[in-house]
């Protein structure tokens, strides 16, 4: 292979690799996926458009990943890693991950996505890439392909329950609570619970010691501050319709809380960290975060 081919794979790797991660929510496997164009790239006898070929090749690539993944679904949480949460810090994955300007919420409603559905997503509205040449990759016409791509896009961006004004409310709310979790600043936290407030955690999700059942709000105070470290890799997103959190280290979702909330206090919440009712929740993200992308 020349020296210029191997220059000019180069020049791609990182818009390739952007476009893989994107699909696949996975750094490591991102990076397998452009590895292994580049040795199907050995095994070509010229490519007119580099780029344009690369990219095909890399998104049929993640195609049968993705693919294979609902055959053999991944459990999204269990008990023995849920216990490991209260310790993380984030991780080089996290890292790049925010340095790239993806959201772990949006991997996270990707990850709700038909495989096809994905990929139309991903590369017309992240990519700007026509429907003419994402057709033949997910094989459907264009029209067909404008179609996935539409019904990804409003997953992706939901349908609040609650009005504009409403929704702008509970996002100052639930805010405040993530910025004061996440300094573990209990003034901050006491003044924005109620009173009489009610905590609630699944099982998976408690921590050794950890009470199911919170009520009053020195109490759940106390035990957010204790478990500010799980704050850190939380994210604001639309669960049910209305603004919550998600947890979600690398882009794969752990738990979920939902909040009730009156004027500028919240009155419950519940922490969501079963796998079926994980996989019963409308998750969205909460704001533009999906614009093409070079």
């Amino acid at each position: 292979m020349s020296d210029g081919l191997i220059e000019a794979f180069e020049a791609e790797r990182g818009k390739l690799k952007a476009v893989a991660y994107r699909l696949l929510g996975s750094h490591a496997e991102a990076e397998d996926a452009v590895q292994e164009a580049w040795i199907r790239l050995h095994r070509t006898d010229g490519v007119d458009n580099l780029g344009g070929w690369l990219r095909t090749v890399v998104t049929r690539i993640c195609l049968d990943e993705l693919r294979a993944r609902k055959i053999r679904p991944e459990q999204l949480s269990g008990p023995e890693e849920l216990q490991e949460v209260p310790a993380l810090r984030s991780t080089p994955e996290d890292e790049a991950l925010v340095a790239d300007s993806v959201s772990r919420a949006l991997l996270v409603v990707l990850d709700t996505l038909e495989p096809a559905e994905r990929i139309a997503f991903v590369l017309h509205d992240m990519f700007a890439v026509p429907f003419a040449q994402i057709a033949p990759i997910v094989e459907r016409t264009p029209v067909a392909t404008k179609k996935l791509a539409s019904r990804a896009r409003q997953r992706v961006q939901g349908t609040p329950a609650v009005s504009p004004t409403e929704l702008a409310r509970q996002r100052r709310v639930v805010s405040a609570f993530l910025d004061a979790a996440r300094a573990g600043d209990l003034a901050a936290v006491l003044a924005v619970l109620a009173p009489d407030v009610v905590r609630r955690v699944d099982a998976a999700a408690l921590a050794p010691g950890m009470s199911a059942e919170l009520r009053g709000a020195r109490a759940v105070a106390e035990g957010t501050v204790l478990l500010s470290s799980r704050s850190q890799l939380a994210e604001l997103a639309l669960v049910n319709g209305q603004v919550g959190l998600v947890l979600a280290p690398g882009g794969r979702l752990f738990l979920a809380i939902s909040f009730t909330s009156e004027a500028d206090r919240i009155t419950s919440y519940d922490v969501i960290a079963d796998p079926d009712r994980l996989s019963r929740l409308r998750l969205a993200v909460l704001s533009a975060e999906c614009s093409a992308t070079s």
